[in-house]
């Protein structure tokens, strides 16, 4: 049958899309107010769209219907995301069912020893995580606790020197650990006997 009206059949509505109101997708012609993720309903342009046959979806939609499962597989690096899309008429167990989770742990001294050993901080005795720890002699030290053991300079990888577990800045530990006699400062003068 002849297209009488003049313009192509919008892949949503089945209505005439002219060529004013037109976006093209994956061979298909769209309204404007119907290029819209058919999960979410979420509006979409060229860079937000992910075309899956006739099927038009967000991003986000589509990676939770087509892309990979299971744990890290998340929505950015490092992310694990729990979220099915269920909420949106997802049906994703078209891959492999998700073995069901027990309600209650189920080695939970496993748990409590991973709280246990957290790294502790030689200074202070308090633990030391990630976000804030600097390794100095072999150990790890909370940013505020990196500092000379006898004049409280703050230390950096440049002038951190350790001793027996301490940590100095390199005058500190040079007066005190360093070499002592004529030409090495500990003597300005020297002094004769008559």
């Amino acid at each position: 049958m002849p297209n009488w009206g003049g313009g192509a059949k919008c892949g949503a509505c089945d209505k005439t899309v002219y060529h004013a109101e037109e976006i093209q997708c994956n061979g298909r012609s769209f309204h404007k107010s119907c290029f819209l993720c058919m999960a979410c309903r979420k509006a979409l342009d060229s860079t937000t769209v992910a075309a899956h046959e006739s099927e038009i979806y967000c991003k986000t939609c589509y990676g939770r219907k087509y892309g990979p499962k299971g744990i890290g597989f998340g929505q950015g690096a490092g992310c694990l995301s729990t979220d099915t899309g269920d909420h949106l008429g997802l049906n994703l167990q078209q891959g492999s069912p998700k073995p069901a989770r027990p309600s209650t742990p189920t080695n939970a001294s496993k748990f409590a020893k991973k709280v246990i050993d957290v790294d502790k901080c030689p200074r202070c005795g308090k633990s030391v995580y990630a976000a804030e720890k600097i390794m100095g002699g072999g150990k790890p030290w909370h940013k505020t606790c990196f500092r000379c053991a006898i004049c409280g300079k703050s230390l950096e990888s440049t002038n951190v020197t350790d001793k027996d577990g301490e940590l100095y800045c390199k005058v500190c530990y040079a007066k005190n650990f360093g070499p002592k006699g004529i030409g090495f400062g500990g003597l300005t003068q020297v002094e004769k006997k008559d």
